[in-house]
């Protein structure tokens, strides 16, 4: 397992647009996006292909296409507004939906819904949250994939605090981290810090 910290200056300069608390919705929206675009080129490298006979207009030949189907699963809510930048890039996938929120009060996971492509078990699966806060969710998700039977799992997040970092480690060491920005640490009421806020709210416009 590793966790990778994408320093891109195009990630660095967009996700200024997402910390910024006059961001509007619109902006908002399409930086986050054009972040999880840029993040899925990166953690996409490790693809396996297979070799297929192609016809161009000149002769037959061999070329190469992704040999495993790609299963997104967006956390909802948040999760869903980083499933359109990268569905531009793996227009094929499937979209699987997770829904785990936050006990403000316990800070414990609850959950509330599930739904998967039939073939989840065979694909490669990446899992988008844009925060990755104390981690409980995202561990909850995890848990949840790996009792089905899915062992091919990529998390991306756009920024996380450490403890929920180590937290998803130390619980699911064998499952890749890309993420955007490690920030400072959660603040008394488990927000990250400097953070950007509500991913949810600011995605939906629903503050």
């Amino acid at each position: 397992m590793a966790v990778f910290e994408l320093k891109h200056p195009l990630i660095e300069h967009k996700l200024s647009n997402l910390r910024n608390k006059h961001t509007d919705t619109k902006l908002f929206r399409e930086s986050l996006n054009e972040i999880a675009g840029l993040m899925v080129y990166e953690a996409t490298k490790h693809l396996p292909l297979k070799e297929i006979e192609t016809e161009t207009p000149i002769q037959k030949t061999t070329t190469k296409v992704l040999d495993k189907p790609i299963t997104l699963v967006p956390i909802l809510r948040a999760g869903l507004g980083m499933i359109d930048g990268i569905l531009q890039l793996l227009p094929n996938a499937k979209v699987g939906h997770l829904g785990v929120y936050r006990n403000e009060e316990t800070l414990e996971p609850v959950y509330y819904y599930a739904k998967m492509p039939t073939n989840v078990v065979e694909s490669q699966v990446f899992v988008v949250d844009p925060m990755l806060a104390t981690g409980g969710s995202m561990i909850y998700t995890l848990d949840y994939l790996k009792e089905k039977g899915v062992k091919n799992i990529t998390v991306l997040c756009i920024i996380g605090a450490p403890e929920g970092i180590k937290k998803f480690t130390e619980k699911h060491p064998d499952v890749d981290l890309y993420i955007a920005a490690i920030d400072d640490g959660l603040n008394e009421h488990a927000y990250i810090y400097p953070g950007l806020g509500d991913a949810g709210d600011r995605i939906f416009g629903t503050k």
